[in-house]
């Protein structure tokens, strides 16, 4: 019987507090995390709402904007980023492991392997393949 968790991860050469930064930061998920949707993260703190908004492209069906309310769930810095998305149901965690003179990122759900691959590409200064 297989036992392996759900997770998307990626190993990434830099440094943990640009990765931190680049899973935190509005200015930085905007670049990686579904280009060109905006994040609006008020204070960065347990409790508080955030508002993404997943903008039409030609990954998805949208005819026009969507915008979604999270709830930070947990923070411990510079290790876990978690979001509650309320209309989903769904608690998304971004965890950092120190690993092999990099930075292991894993989320904890399969399925986000192209936002992860963004975010090496931005963290590593290359162009962001998935836009």
């Amino acid at each position: 019987m297989d036992h392996t968790p759900d997770i998307s991860s990626v190993w990434i050469n830099g440094e943990i507090e640009t990765v931190w930064n680049a899973i935190t930061k509005e200015d930085k998920l905007f670049q990686w995390y579904v280009p060109g949707s905006p994040w609006n993260i008020p204070n960065l703190k347990a409790g508080e709402r955030v508002t993404f908004t997943l903008m039409p492209s030609v990954h998805n069906n949208l005819s026009e904007e969507y915008p979604m309310t999270l709830s930070i769930e947990k923070i411990i810095p510079y290790r876990e980023f978690s979001l509650y998305i309320e209309e989903q149901r769904m608690l998304l965690s971004f965890t950092l492991d120190e690993e092999a003179n990099g930075i292991r990122v894993a989320i904890n759900s399969k399925g986000f392997n192209q936002s992860l691959t963004n975010l090496k590409a931005l963290v590593e200064g290359k162009e962001i393949p998935y836009v």
